[in-house]
């Protein structure tokens, strides 16, 4: 199982912004992959404005894709909006939130929006429904996606910092349950990072990448560091490989070097029956 992760897309109404463009890229790029990922999950910050013509616009660019889409929102999505584009399938208990049995793992989608506020949420609504939904898989690891990371990665302003309530809520809901990963968006750089005894997996951005400054800083303090930079469009990839989760992070690159063909045959044969016992 190969699952694909795509994140803060950040979308806008005008089709002509660069980041509709940079999306279809990405998509182009997974579509290509041999394999081609059994499943592409979209974490989050699907637009940047909430606007009824961005969700359009995603919906019109997921057309060309052939496999199947999961979502999870973000602190510029808009549910009323989404829900208006993609209907009723992808909520649970009014929030964008549910669960796929995929064999050896559960995949569960966790809505971590509210709206108004940058950070994530998790009200004890979502909880309980975290809850009984873990419950009811018995042992089978949960693979987790959600928007907000809930750990810090080190850049200040986009971190959760200390005493969180809707962490401490997310915290108490996985008890007692074996979770696989969880993979989040937000801060638009690729990372893993040990959570609480969890795994947890920040996938880079479509659109943008955050600059890795890590001092600390003063809110009334300004001292010109850099924020936003903008790499090629990222994404992640997901495999579940010998009973745990193995994550690799990838752009769509500018071009290639080397193809498997007569100028390279030789090599990659001799490295192939290296790899023979």
């Amino acid at each position: 199982m190969l699952i694909a992760q795509v994140t803060d897309l950040h979308l806008h109404a005008d089709a002509g912004h660069p980041n509709l463009a940079r999306f279809v890229r990405v998509l182009e790029h997974l579509a290509s992959m041999l394999p081609r990922p059994d499943l592409l999950v979209l974490s989050g910050d699907l637009t940047d404005d909430g606007a009824l013509e961005s969700y359009r616009h995603l919906q019109q660019a997921l057309a060309a894709w052939p496999q199947p889409v999961r979502f999870a929102l973000g602190n510029h999505d808009s549910r009323k909006h989404f829900r208006s584009v993609f209907g009723d399938n992808h909520f649970a208990d009014g929030f964008v939130q549910g669960v796929t049995d995929l064999g050896a793992f559960r995949l569960v989608i966790l809505d971590s929006l509210e709206e108004g506020r940058h950070g994530g949420a998790f009200c004890e609504a979502r909880a309980q429904w975290l809850h009984a939904a873990l419950r009811d898989g018995g042992d089978t690891p949960a693979l987790v996606f959600m928007h907000h990371p809930p750990v810090d990665v080190g850049i200040p302003w986009i971190d959760p910092g200390p005493g969180q309530a809707w962490i401490g809520r997310l915290d108490a809901a996985l008890q007692g349950v074996s979770i696989a990963g969880i993979c989040t968006g937000h801060v638009h750089v690729g990372g893993v990072f040990p959570w609480r005894g969890r795994q947890v997996a920040t996938c880079p951005s479509s659109s943008s990448d955050l600059s890795l400054a890590f001092a600390p800083m003063q809110a009334a303090q300004p001292d010109n560091r850099p924020l936003v930079e903008q790499g090629d469009p990222a994404f992640a990839l997901h495999r579940w490989q010998e009973g745990g989760l193995a994550t690799i992070f990838g752009r769509v690159p500018q071009r290639v070097l080397a193809h498997w063909d007569e100028a390279t045959r030789q090599v990659v044969g001799e490295m192939l029956q290296e790899t023979r016992p």
